[in-house]
């Protein structure tokens, strides 16, 4: 049985999207690609034109990691400047955003009420409020799980216990904890059949993503 992992640093995992961090080569097999509000600099746009020079490239799965971070991220009119970026190359490629956002959830919907037919966002490790996730239901976002739902009681866990299972994916991110483990406690959060939440999340992911995951 293999798991899909929507979001990770590990490289060489089977049915994964690993995450290209700068300095990274394209790897070969499912890939995201993104400008990192970290690593977010005055050479963005030269950023930009490696990732759009692989845009044809069947293995790039989606655009990220890319969003809002007001913590570690520079000026929030650069973020928001190189996010819409991104916005605009993914829905020309059809692929969904991997979202990072710290203290930006407002940043993030300022955009989303400009951009209604934006392409999908999902919002990689959620480990907000449940509130803050069921203000954005309006909008096309969905919420990646990590091991933050495998601590009792965490906001993680609380929003998975409400979130709409078509808006549900999974990933390890840069944790060393298998991603079956993630699938295991999501089955008993949920009492959903491991197998089920495979088939749930392989939709989820058809539906809004240009290419597929098998």
């Amino acid at each position: 049985m293999t798991y899909p992992d929507f979001h990770t640093h590990q490289k060489g995992i089977e049915n994964s999207i690993f995450n290209i961090l700068p300095g990274d080569d394209i790897p070969d097999q499912n890939f995201s690609w993104g400008i990192h509000p970290w690593y977010l600099d005055g050479n963005w746009e030269k950023e930009m034109e490696k990732i759009e020079a692989e845009s044809s490239n069947s293995n790039l799965m989606a655009i990220g990691e890319c969003g809002f971070d007001l913590i570690k991220g520079p000026e929030s009119d650069l973020q928001v400047r190189v996010f819409t970026a991104q916005a605009n190359l993914a829905k020309k490629l059809g692929l969904p955003l991997l979202l990072h956002c710290v203290k930006g959830s407002h940043l993030l919907q300022e955009f989303l009420k400009k951009h209604p037919d934006s392409s999908p966002v999902i919002w990689h490790g959620f480990n907000q409020k449940p509130k803050t996730a069921e203000n954005l239901l309006s909008f096309p976002i969905y919420f990646s799980f990590g091991k933050a739902i495998l601590k009792q009681d965490s906001n993680a866990q609380q929003w998975l216990l409400k979130c709409p299972l078509d808006r549900i994916f999974f990933e390890t991110d840069d944790s060393e904890v298998p991603i079956s483990d993630i699938y295991q406690q999501a089955s008993l959060l949920l009492g959903i059949p491991v197998t089920k939440l495979l088939d749930m999340v392989r939709d989820n992911w058809n539906r809004i993503s240009n290419r597929k995951m098998t």
